[in-house]
């Protein structure tokens, strides 16, 4: 009985070791595979995110980039800068500003583009695929400058416009009251069209039948929207919210390009704002900025998960 037992071991011994020495090769081969990757990664990503890091506790400005270790190390202190800093304290309302009103607009136009090509719009149904994906392709440095020139006070085609119906338009911007909702309304002209495809793939992913369904329980279009298509549409809103409310808090071109940051400060961004100190050779209180900014988002994206998240 032992002799069969010894055989019997020695036998699932042996089956294991070529089990084991064909992961072994196959662990092999990933990481050959996943090394140059990694290489990649490490110089260029890893490395310059642990520079940075360094750099936002020191006072590193553009004549240390010749001596970089013989900079002094000052803690918190770029942090403490930046929360005391009236103009960066300016940039980060008119971030939140762009992002509480940005967003929710963008998706509300979004979802709504999205239902219309998906239950409504049934001929060149493409066409106006295309039609509202086309500025989001398009270079946001040429789209802005046309939105410049639309936005013109008295030669704009907006203002224009509402000369036809005797509306005295606003100068857009170059009004400090009007030049951030300027700037929304174009932001969320371009960008929703990224948001109305994701919608959309989410929508024809809704079982047709649980509209049946509540229809034949009487609800009307309204009811079944609300009770039956936004619930289930609830993981892709998350998604759409997600990745809108990231991209807005960075949002620099659009202020770069048409208002620099004016009037009067209304429409400096916080990514602008960083950029502006790196451009002033203050790359120390600069990538303490960029880390702020990073805490922000980390911030917004965990009460998103948060809130939209399922709830099952």
């Amino acid at each position: 009985m032992t002799a069969t037992t010894e055989r019997a071991t020695a036998q699932r011994a042996a089956s294991r070791r070529p089990a084991h020495r064909s992961r072994l090769r196959e662990g092999r081969a990933a990481w050959v595979l996943a090394l140059p990757f990694c290489v990649l990664f490490l110089t260029f990503t890893a490395w310059p995110v642990l520079q940075s890091l360094f750099m936002s506790v020191t006072d590193t400005r553009s004549r240390d980039l010749r001596t970089p270790f013989a900079v002094n190390v000052v803690g918190l202190e770029n942090f403490t800068k930046a929360l005391s800093d009236p103009i960066f304290l300016q940039s980060a309302r008119n971030t939140a500003y762009f992002v509480l009103i940005g967003v929710p607009l963008t998706m509300v136009i979004a979802l709504a583009a999205a239902v219309a090509l998906d239950r409504g719009i049934t001929r060149l149904r493409a066409m106006f695929r295309l039609g509202f994906y086309l500025p989001v392709i398009t270079s946001i440095v040429a789209v802005s400058v046309v939105w410049r020139f639309l936005l013109e006070r008295d030669s704009g085609l907006i203002n224009t416009a509402l000369g036809w119906f005797g509306i005295d338009g606003p100068n857009w911007l170059g009004d400090p009251n009007w030049s951030m909702p300027a700037l929304i309304m174009m932001a969320s002209w371009r960008n929703f069209g990224t948001a109305m495809i994701i919608f959309l793939a989410g929508l024809q992913a809704v079982p047709w039948s649980l509209h049946e369904a509540a229809a034949i329980d009487g609800a009307g279009a309204w009811q079944r929207f609300r009770h039956v298509t936004l619930p289930l549409l609830r993981p892709t809103i998350l998604f759409v919210s997600v990745t809108t409310g990231i991209g807005y808090l960075q949002f620099f071109e659009e202020p770069f390009v048409m208002t620099n940051g004016g009037p009067l400060n209304s429409t400096i961004s916080m990514s602008m704002y960083t950029y502006r100190q790196f451009g002033f050779g203050n790359y120390g209180y600069a990538a303490a900025i960029s880390y702020i900014i990073f805490v922000v988002i980390a911030v917004v994206t965990a009460i998103q998960f948060r809130l939209l998240r399922e709830k099952d």
